[in-house]
């Protein structure tokens, strides 16, 4: 009887020991299989690269190059931005915003075209300043053989064809009429005029020789081997050239674009304009 008790006892305690090993093993894969989970998920989550974001900038043909340039190094620093940018004359990219076309931020090279898109609530007049300025000059072909090296050479009658953006939606072409009016030039020259759809396309109608001379900004003379400059035109008889930037209130991307804006006002980004030849507005 005795030696029955002590066997059953002997059985309930390796029983006892047998559950608690049981759970001490269940614990501690339940821990372990944790411990896994947590390290996959960081894994996972550390492997996958940073959603790119997308920004639309529509800006002023004669920016092209400088803003080729700033992109590269933008890029580089920001691996997770992929600039768009949208070239033009500053009236048309003015109207395509006001119409609803996508776009971040908007570099116009006249101040009108800002100040509508502010006027309209489009654009936030607290996100928007005047970055860099401009001249205007008369550009000839470089073996070009027609002589001229004032505005009053344009009269001259081997002068054929003289290039122009469209004043209304081509500030390049606005600051060429209101300089040719000033100086009582403008109806008199009217039957050589040929408009551009930008100031690029006024430098490109020089350099192919489609016009004898075009009216461009300096940055655009300076960007072309084919061209020469003739002649500056004197400041006193246009409005001064003003470039403003600023932030669109229909972006999706807000924080990026607010970044992409400051960015542009940096010594870094300033220098690439200055090297493109802009002048920097304070």
């Amino acid at each position: 009887m005795l030696k029955t008790m002590r066997i059953s006892v002997l059985l309930s305690i390796i029983i006892v020991l047998m559950a608690a090993l049981s759970g001490c093993t269940s614990k501690d894969t339940a821990a372990t299989s944790s411990t896994d989970n947590q390290a996959q998920s960081a894994s996972k989550s550390a492997s996958t690269p940073a959603e790119t974001v997308e920004l639309t900038v529509s800006a002023a043909a004669s920016m092209t190059d400088a803003l080729k340039d700033i992109q590269k190094t933008y890029e580089a620093a920001n691996p997770n931005i992929k600039l768009n940018f949208n070239f033009g004359a500053s009236g048309a990219l003015q109207h395509q915003i006001e119409q609803g076309a996508p776009a971040d931020l908007f570099l116009s090279a006249a101040a009108k075209n800002m100040k509508a898109l502010v006027d309209k609530q489009l654009i936030d007049t607290n996100q928007q300043k005047k970055l860099l300025g401009n001249e205007l000059a008369a550009v000839v072909f470089t073996d070009g053989k027609v002589g001229v090296t004032n505005v009053i050479d344009l009269s001259k009658d081997d002068v054929k064809n003289i290039a122009i953006g469209i004043p209304e939606s081509v500030p390049a072409g606005s600051y060429a009429k209101e300089a040719l009016t000033n100086l009582k030039l403008w109806d008199s020259l009217q039957s050589k005029m040929v408009q551009g759809k930008d100031v690029r396309q006024v430098l490109q109608y020089v350099e192919t020789g489609n016009a004898d001379v075009g009216f461009v900004y300096k940055t655009d003379a300076l960007t072309s081997q084919k061209v020469k400059v003739a002649f500056t035109v004197d400041p006193k008889t246009y409005k001064p050239i003003e470039y403003p930037i600023g932030i669109v209130k229909a972006t999706k991307h807000s924080k990026e674009a607010e970044s992409f804006y400051t960015y542009l006002q940096s010594k870094e980004a300033l220098d690439v304009f200055v090297k493109y030849g802009f002048s920097i507005l304070n």
